[in-house]
């Protein structure tokens, strides 16, 4: 037998996307249930650094940072190869201080603001994302919303046309979940979802496997028997800087080659410019014996380290043993693994190039996107950390219209279904920018929350609550 609920708005996905979505419209007074496929909340944004991409903050201007919208729409556009839909980037833009007052509305704290892959100016501002989550949820909560955990979607359910609410499987058994106003897809992606990446990206099976338990492509697939579009299907990447014992209870990603690190393969030759986007490095240490590049700096990039801060976080790392370190480099290359005389050479011919004496061999010129000067690598100590690339996210999926509503493959409107977070293609292009998975979530889920409930997202209070909830109506057991 079947249990039915009925409610406002059903969202299916609780990260970034799907409980921003859903805090906004329960704030704004719809009725709202959040369904989450696996027993706990959070799904791949839990296990993220915690980074937001937004241009023209406080936090920006308080530190002196000079960014802009057009600038940020320009490292948008070119990371994306102008592949990216631009309609989908301008509204990302629009709507960024919006979604960025939401979040400090609910008490959301960036512990630090910094250049990252793919950016020109330093805009990734960095937060303790359990705690967005578990804030964001307690207010979705205390505004009266529902939450199912436990519960997989299985089809979308349909009338004359029109998407109406998904047929799920619960912990006791199937259930239907109606949705007056729409169902919204937050379902992420499909890195761990084997079948599918064999389908569109078969040699990213070599990455470490990583992101949510629950990401293997239920929503795409969904969308997709009711004829939806797809976008970016073919540029899903996997990101470089994790160590090969990398697990699931801790954020382990270096990039200290944005900080003056070059990356070395194991016969310690430099193989690729390190200051491109962290997703085509990926891309180049598959390429490589053992699909392993070896970070390798000295004690001024060491002197970097924040504790606690995801990407830069070298005394963690240290700790863990999975970073190594030497007085020479030649002791450097037997720890990590890598040819000495090759690992010297390579050094000798990097100096050279930041010092103007050659040209440098994979035509680096910055530290991070063309940015920030050079320094040598001769400073002891030495250190090196061993990475991998890791399939965190597929940054690809159904096609939707700047509102959040998804599309056909004739780009005609599918009544009721909607889309936002990583289960969305056509925002990326090409490849990711730092901050722009969450900042996406954040910024379309916040936007899309307040549409379906009739608010205006650029002039809402978000802190302000429902006054007039309707009593809940809750899943048969």
């Amino acid at each position: 037998m079947k249990h039915r609920s009925e409610h406002d708005l059903v969202v299916l996905g609780s990260g970034i996307a799907g409980q921003t979505t859903a805090t906004t419209a329960t704030e704004a007074g719809l009725d709202v249930l959040l369904v989450e496929k696996q027993p706990a909340l959070g799904g791949s944004s839990a296990m993220s650094g915690g980074w937001f991409a937004f241009s023209g903050t406080p936090e920006q201007t308080e530190e002196g940072i000079e960014d802009s919208e057009d600038l940020f729409r320009h490292d948008l556009l070119e990371g994306g190869g102008h592949l990216n839909d631009p309609d989908l980037v301008d509204t990302y833009l629009a709507h960024q201080h919006a979604a960025h007052r939401f979040l400090k509305d609910h008490g959301v704290r960036f512990r630090e603001v910094a250049i990252s892959s793919g950016m020109s100016a330093a805009r990734g501002h960095n937060s303790e994302i359990k705690e967005v989550l578990a804030t964001l949820h307690a207010a979705f909560a205390a505004a009266g919303g529902t939450t199912l955990t436990g519960t997989a979607a299985q089809r979308l359910l349909t009338d004359d046309g029109r998407v109406v609410g998904v047929l799920a499987e619960g912990p006791d058994g199937p259930v239907e979940l109606y949705g007056r106003r729409g169902v919204v897809l937050a379902t992420g992606g499909f890195s761990r979802g084997t079948e599918m990446l064999k389908v569109f990206a078969p040699e990213q099976l070599a990455a470490i496997p990583y992101g949510g338990r629950g990401n293997t492509g239920d929503g795409l697939r969904m969308a997709w028997r009711l004829g939806a579009g797809m976008a970016d299907m073919s540029f899903v990447a996997a990101t470089y800087g994790s160590h090969p014992e990398t697990g699931e209870e801790f954020h382990e990603l270096l990039t200290a080659y944005y900080m003056g690190a070059i990356v070395v393969n194991t016969a310690g030759r430099r193989f690729v410019d390190e200051s491109i986007d962290y997703k085509a490095l990926g891309r180049a240490v598959l390429d490589q014996p053992g699909g392993l590049g070896v970070q390798v700096f000295d004690s001024r990039v060491r002197a970097q380290s924040h504790r606690g801060i995801p990407l830069k976080d070298m005394d963690t790392l240290q700790g863990l043993g999975h970073l190594h370190e030497a007085d020479t480099l030649e002791e450097l290359a037997g720890l990590a693994g890598v040819a000495p005389e090759g690992l010297v050479a390579t050094i000798e011919r990097y100096n050279a190039a930041v010092a103007g004496k050659a040209a440098d061999e994979q035509g680096r010129t910055g530290l991070c996107n063309g940015v920030g000067e050079l320094t040598p690598i001769d400073a002891p100590p030495y250190y090196a950390y061993p990475a991998k690339a890791l399939m965190t996210t597929t940054y690809c999926g159904v096609t939707v219209t700047p509102d959040a509503q998804v599309t056909t493959v004739d780009g005609e409107p599918i009544g009721g279904l909607y889309a936002v977070g990583e289960v969305v293609g056509g925002f990326h292009g090409a490849t990711y920018i730092t901050g722009t998975s969450l900042g996406k979530g954040a910024v379309f889920g916040h936007m899309l929350g307040a549409a379906l409930a009739g608010t205006d997202p650029q002039r809402e209070n978000s802190g302000e609550q429902r006054q007039d909830s309707s009593e809940q109506e809750e899943v048969a057991a």
